[in-house]
């Protein structure tokens, strides 16, 4: 069995239905992570990663080994965002009278993504030869600044900021993945799942689907830095705003975040 055929199966509607208890899930995705460890021929995400370096690279210097530190560091970055969204969903859910009616069937199943994201970074990062970060211990109040599962308003605004920052650091990692085709894959499959995930509670908030200029749509100030830079109207030189406008030039692109701007934004929510 290889990795892209996990991905696909958990990634499968059918795989995840509303059903399924979430303790049954873990133990789904516990069986898929075995597999994945001993994944090998013809795809084995093992193989691809150890292979896909050598491959790309004429030179065993020191700077040829940069892209591999690259790729690891882009996957341990995307298990901790995954992680934070991960317990994030888990506890609103958790939380009695937080999140109902049809609003919790759709964080259901989001959760549900979310936990097969996490369970296949670490089995890629184990299939490298380094170990998957730990779990970070979440402190979701950012300090006492939120009560999201006492608020389910201030739940959505947070939900909107992860998914939001979620799809921009996927983005920005999108170089630093590139040598290994595999992940590339993985990474851009996952990518647009989220971006779905961030459309729908964007939706769920009563906003548009899209981020026009910096405006995230009725957030508050302290989530300004995971919209800065969305404001960009340049894309190669070419000036989006010049057919409808400077919101509808500047929604027209996605912008990425860096890995360092990714971090600050969930270790604001790192105990």
């Amino acid at each position: 069995m290889n990795l892209l055929k996990i991905l696909d199966q958990l990634s499968d509607d059918k795989f995840f239905t509303t059903e399924t208890s979430r303790s049954g899930t873990f133990s789904q995705i516990s069986e898929f992570g075995k597999k994945a460890a001993i994944a090998s021929i013809p795809l084995g995400l093992g193989s691809l990663m150890a292979t896909s370096a050598k491959a790309e690279t004429v030179s065993t210097s020191s700077a040829a080994l940069a892209p591999a530190s690259a790729l690891t560091d882009a996957l341990q970055l995307a298990l901790t965002l995954e992680y934070l969204e991960d317990e994030y969903y888990a506890r609103g859910l958790a939380q009695a009278g937080l999140i109902t009616g049809a609003d919790r069937i759709v964080f259901q199943q989001i959760g549900k993504h979310e936990t097969a994201h996490v369970a296949f970074l670490k089995a890629a990062i184990t299939s490298l030869g380094e170990t998957p970060a730990s779990k970070p211990t979440f402190d979701f109040t950012a300090g006492g600044n939120f009560q999201p599962f006492s608020d389910y308003q201030v739940f959505l605004i947070l939900a909107q900021a992860f998914e939001d920052t979620g799809v921009r650091a996927y983005k920005g990692q999108a170089g630093n993945v590139a040598t290994n085709k595999a992940v590339l894959q993985a990474a851009l499959q996952i990518h647009s799942v989220e971006a779905r995930h961030a459309s729908k509670v964007r939706r769920m908030r009563a906003n548009k689907g899209w981020i026009e200029l910096a405006n995230g749509g009725n957030m508050p100030s302290a989530t300004d830095a995971v919209y800065a830079g969305e404001e960009n109207i340049n894309q190669a030189g070419f000036n989006t705003s010049n057919l409808f406008g400077a919101a509808a030039g500047s929604a027209s692109f996605d912008e990425t975040i860096t890995g360092a701007q990714a971090t600050a934004i969930a270790s604001l929510f790192i105990a």
